[in-house]
């Protein structure tokens, strides 16, 4: 049986109107009418002179209960005739300018920034789901409450994501907003600065901050079913960040700028993501009360026992980016698994265990392009590796220049765009070179020495820069020295004699 539409809906109306005595007899037939035709159709009717015999018509079988030719069908036109001259446009612009004003209000409330929009690159592959998914969704947890007997009766936490940019941060949590159906309050850290230490928007430096800070307060107003992603928090001030403190304990209350705000029983998350470095190279540092209470995850490091999902995910958010890999994005991902053993050289794989029926021609294409992913892959883990493994180094123990390239899913994406099926291991090389000199440029003066420590990493030093390479170090090692105690830079000169007479002493001794 149909499901009843919006004119069965009226036709039933109709007929419990007319099972009363007192319902008026024309205005039943033209709800009749109005049932059995449309509103346009019947003004054309009207226009063409139609409508009386359309009325009629829909009278003919009533005129033995009742119904009189020349009255009941006249008063029927009638009012069918007052509601499309009047009703219906006055209706109509009631609509127009009812949704004009609402569209108004959102673009003024900036309702659509709230929405989380998942990108459509966003690959949900086997770290998404069996690591990153269920931390987060643990902390959320404790923030959001849980149902079930899972259930919690204290609200509290933060989540703090740390890793390099390019890793999918943002994206990850907009993903996990869109799932939970929270509004989306992303503030913007960089816009924030350093300077705004206050949740008042009137004592923000200027116009940018201040609408990021108003963004804040906007969050904590709505309350409910929110999630306020503060990003790039290295660009912040830490006295703006321990605003947050009392978010992390069972209080749940903060205090706004025009109020105190009570959040406890309310679903609401706060989430802050950053990087290790600041925008000049020296690592920031979260404030302690902070990272305490708060679930800190690094999305650039490998979990332990996790390393072949994290190295296995830098392939899989690549493959959109590919033209020959990119149809195995809706395919099963269980094929991707296989196809990556098969181009590493897996004798335990055969290709008839995939689940697509792929041609010999478009196996050998894919499979040359996995190929060279994978020593892409190896080269952008190494540089990871070597990123997170600076910042978390102090600046007083280094002995050589910090290393600022990255080893992200941006730059891994970058890489497999230019990968072609007919490249040799030598073209393939050289794409991997001129990536990273472009993005080294915006190292300014410390391009050189990241260049030679990832040539280093990679192991292709030639004489000449392996000399080159240790003369920098040097260098580095001396300024260290001289700079020595940042408040008594006496110290750094008398450190670099003591190191100078030692020299002397070992020389003499060699004699």
């Amino acid at each position: 049986m149909r499901p009843a539409g919006r004119g069965g809906a009226r036709r039933r109306d109709a007929v419990r109107l007319q099972r009363l005595p007192e319902t008026y007899r024309a205005e039943y037939l033209a709800t009749s009418v109005l049932s059995a035709s449309s509103a346009d159709d019947l003004r054309q009717a009207a226009a063409d002179g139609r409508l009386l015999g359309l009325v009629r018509d829909a009278a003919a079988d009533r005129y033995d209960e009742g119904y009189e030719r020349g009255v009941h069908d006249h008063d029927a036109a009638r009012i069918l005739e007052t509601l499309l001259r009047e009703r219906v446009p006055a209706f109509r612009a009631y609509q127009k300018r009812r949704n004009t004003l609402i569209a108004a209000e959102e673009k003024r409330l900036g309702l659509a920034d709230l929405k989380p929009r998942t990108m459509s690159a966003f690959v949900r592959n086997r770290l998404v789901d069996e690591v990153y998914l269920p931390l987060i969704g643990d902390n959320l947890a404790k923030q959001l409450g849980a149902t079930g007997e899972g259930k919690r009766t204290d609200q509290m936490g933060l989540l703090l994501l740390i890793s390099p940019p390019g890793y999918g941060k943002t994206t990850l949590m907009e993903y996990v907003a869109d799932r939970l159906g929270l509004a989306f309050v992303r503030v913007d850290g960089p816009a924030l600065g350093h300077d705004v230490t206050s949740l008042d928007p009137a004592q923000a430096p200027d116009a940018t901050a201040a609408r990021e800070v108003e963004k804040i307060n906007f969050a904590l107003e709505m309350g409910n079913n929110v999630l306020l992603y503060v990003d790039d928090i290295q660009h912040t001030s830490p006295e703006l960040l321990q605003k947050f403190i009392p978010l992390c304990d069972a209080q749940r209350r903060v205090e706004g700028a025009a109020r105190t705000y009570d959040l406890r029983g309310k679903r609401f998350a706060v989430c802050m993501a950053g990087n290790p470095y600041t925008e000049s190279g020296r690592r920031f540092r979260i404030p302690d009360m902070l990272a305490n209470r708060a679930d800190v995850w690094n999305l650039g490091d490998v979990l332990s026992g996790k390393d072949g999902l994290f190295a296995l995910s830098y392939i899989e958010n690549a493959l959109t980016s590919n033209p020959v890999l990119a149809p195995l994005t809706n395919r099963d991902r269980a094929d991707v698994e296989l196809l990556v053993r098969l181009a590493s050289g897996d004798r335990t794989v055969r290709p008839d265990r995939l689940s697509h029926p792929y041609s010999q021609a478009e196996l050998d294409e894919i499979l040359s392009v996995l190929e060279k992913l994978i020593r892409v892959q190896e080269v952008v883990l190494t540089v990871n590796r070597a990123y997170i493994a600076s910042a978390a180094q102090d600046d007083s123990s280094r002995t050589k220049p910090p290393f600022r390239l990255q080893g992200s899913y941006r730059d891994m994406n970058k890489l497999a765009e230019r990968i072609l099926p007919v490249m040799n291991a030598a073209e393939l090389e050289a794409a991997i070179d001129d990536h990273y000199r472009a993005e080294s440029q915006t190292l300014t003066s410390d391009a050189e020495a990241n260049l030679l420590k990832l040539s280093e990493l990679r192991g292709n030093l030639t004489p000449g820069e392996i000399e080159r390479w240790t003369e920098i170090k040097t260098a580095y090692q001396r300024s260290q020295l001289l700079t020595g105690d940042q408040e008594d830079p006496s110290v750094g000169a008398l450190l670099h004699l003591a190191d100078k007479l030692s020299a002397i002493e070992r020389a003499l001794r060699g004699h």
